[in-house]
């Protein structure tokens, strides 16, 4: 049975659910961003123990199809962006399409209707996250960011980072205080 959970960003928040399904002895076969598939039903008192469970962990088992399609959306650029250096062969419209098999239309539409911003936004903000993670890390110089994060030049880079940050990217690596945004508030 696939269980959706909204609010999953990380891998500390697998360790979470895993650690919740084991609490209740639910037999799972995977557990990854956004969703989690166990071995068979699992009944009605523990779906909702299951929610009690995850709730105190700010995450939430959702059975609403818009709102699952929304997840998926969300986990597919998170995944894209923060656990996969592989650059997409097709734009993103054509990737999201692809790995969830809905019209790009339809999703953007219902992203921009349930979430208040684009899917575009919410990529280029993620990407820009990443970036401020890659600076603060220290252990890459801006152009090998540049490439590793797909973007065409540095210059391309740095005027993204100060459109969505008002710093160029020296400056922010300057800062000790501003730092980056937990992915949950993204």
């Amino acid at each position: 049975m696939k269980l959706y959970i909204k609010n999953m960003v990380c891998i500390r928040c697998q360790m979470v659910v895993k650690a919740e399904l084991e609490k209740l002895n639910i037999p799972y076969t995977y557990v990854k961003i956004g969703e989690a598939n166990t071995i068979g039903e699992i009944s009605q008192e523990q779906s909702e123990q299951l929610d009690i469970g995850l709730k105190k962990s700010g995450l939430l088992l959702m059975d609403d199809k818009r709102s699952i399609l929304v997840e998926k959306i969300k986990s597919a650029i998170i995944e894209l962006v923060h656990y996969t250096d592989d650059q997409i062969k097709v734009n993103l419209s054509d990737y999201l399409s692809e790995q969830l098999n809905h019209d790009y239309t339809y999703m953007a539409n219902l992203f921009s209707e349930v979430k208040g911003t684009t899917i575009e936004k919410f990529y280029l903000t993620h990407k820009i996250e990443r970036v401020k993670e890659l600076i603060v890390y220290d252990e890459l110089n801006l152009s090998e960011i540049a490439y590793k994060m797909h973007y065409s030049s540095v210059a391309h880079l740095s005027n993204q980072f100060k459109k969505y940050t008002g710093l160029t990217p020296s400056h922010f690596k300057k800062l000790k205080h501003k730092r980056r945004d937990t992915l949950e508030d993204v």
